[in-house]
């Protein structure tokens, strides 16, 4: 993860001599860019240090149907979170004092459980898996740069 107090401490006097509606809009704009990087590591399956996740587990049993096959097949080509990434789940917002990118609604139950690596059950009376951790959300030094451009970008105009 990325060092951010350096960050914090070079931008906190710009900021602080900007008008809320000002530190506001820049906020704004540092969280949608934040979830838009989170998105892709997402979609990319990697954490914010750029580690892959280990991947879906493989069907335990081979011996189903063949429907069953077919779906299974299919369930396994989707990519992780596929629907956890979209603006409907991940939300980004902004207020004069911070920038927040989070995950709401039912998928952050989900969220945590794969964020932590915690046991959770399969189906609502199936068996317990503990899931293996995937850093969902986080700031790599790549954010603090662009949090940085951000920055510049709104106080230079």
């Amino acid at each position: 993860m990325a060092d951010f107090k350096a960050l914090e401490t070079w931008a906190e006097s710009m900021l602080q001599k900007l008008q809320p509606s000002q530190r506001r809009r820049i906020t704004v704009d540092v969280a949608r860019k934040l979830r838009a990087a989170n998105a892709a590591r997402m979609a990319a399956q990697t954490d914010p240090d750029g580690n892959r996740w280990e991947p879906r587990k493989p069907p335990a049993s081979t011996m189903r149907s063949k429907a069953g096959r077919i779906r299974q097949a299919a369930k396994q080509k989707l990519p992780l979170f596929a629907k956890m990434r979209a603006a409907k789940n991940l939300k980004a917002r902004g207020s004069p004092e911070s920038a927040l990118v989070e995950i709401v609604s039912r998928a952050q139950r989900i969220a945590r459980v794969h964020h932590f690596g915690e046991t959770d059950n399969v189906n609502p009376h199936g068996p317990a898996y503990r899931y293996p951790a995937r850093e969902l959300v986080g700031i790599s030094d790549a954010d603090t740069d662009l949090i940085r451009d951000v920055l510049l970008q709104h106080l230079a105009s």
